[in-house]
């Protein structure tokens, strides 16, 4: 390669660094206002009574915009090294079953990849890198992004070394992104709109609350899209199936299996 077509390479990879840049923040601003402006709209659905991490607001932007500079390097380094050719599969083409099955794909391995390297964070020796995020007890809108560099890097440096070992299709890997930004944001959020029996055991998805009570209690709920792992390892909140039931309005679980096992009806 010459020097000509590396300083060419290093510029394409810069540009398309900055367009992943300049897009994801802008999500991350135009989102989060919309966002804060609804929830505020309904105190009622505030999972931390009395806690206001609002006030970091302006802290947490200043943060989430120099942490964005890793998580967008990893998402446009797996992209560039996809286009460059540089994986151990080539992509595979967009189809009525690749697209679904790789998305699912993406998603199951980003969660696990998400608890194991979320846990690492925790282990004393790195937890300094992680330390500065769960400055926010009551977490926002605003705190999804509010990471120190390394920490960003481990947590997100799926999207760069998942595309070398998977075929996933640039688009969909695209999509995964988009996703887990608005997740992670609602995540964080503070408030909660998502509760429902589908959110609870025995389904595998989650709601606000569930990364809510991780910022709380600090020690559980370390997985991101789904309770599996939390689940299998015994990391799950105590607290966080009859929570979800609460704020669905529903009949706690203990109680339901109580009553099925009785062959009672509800009252």
């Amino acid at each position: 390669m010459t020097g000509s077509a590396l300083l060419d390479g290093v510029l394409e990879f810069l540009a398309l660094w900055a367009i992943v840049y300049a897009v994801t923040f802008g999500l991350y601003i135009g989102f989060g206002a919309l966002f804060q402006w609804y929830a505020h709209r309904h105190p009622e659905r505030r999972i931390q009574k009395g806690r206001y991490g609002e006030k970091r607001k302006w802290k947490e932007i200043r943060q989430s915009a120099w942490s964005l500079t890793a998580t967008c390097f990893c998402l446009a380094g797996g992209l560039y090294a996809q286009a460059m050719g540089w994986t151990l599969f080539p992509p595979l083409e967009l189809s009525w079953w690749s697209v679904p099955l790789m998305f699912v794909v993406s998603i199951v391995a980003f969660d696990a990849w998400f608890y194991w390297g979320h846990r690492l964070m925790h282990w004393g020796p790195l937890y300094k890198h992680h330390q500065f995020h769960h400055r926010s007890v009551a977490p926002t809108v605003w705190s999804n992004y509010s990471d120190t560099l390394v920490d960003a890097f481990v947590m997100q440096s799926y999207y760069l070394w998942a595309p070398l070992i998977l075929p996933i299709p640039p688009q969909v890997l695209i999509a995964h992104r988009v996703y887990d930004h608005f997740n992670g944001m609602i995540g964080h959020s503070g408030f909660e709109f998502a509760a429902s029996k589908w959110t609870r055991i025995p389904s595998p998805f989650v709601c606000t609350l569930f990364h809510d009570q991780h910022h709380a209690h600090f020690n559980t709920n370390f997985a991101n899209f789904f309770s599996f792992w939390d689940r299998v390892m015994g990391t799950l909140d105590k607290g966080y199936d009859r929570g979800v039931a609460r704020w669905a309005g529903e009949e706690a679980p203990e109680a339901e299996a109580e009553r099925r096992s009785r062959g009672a009806r509800p009252a």
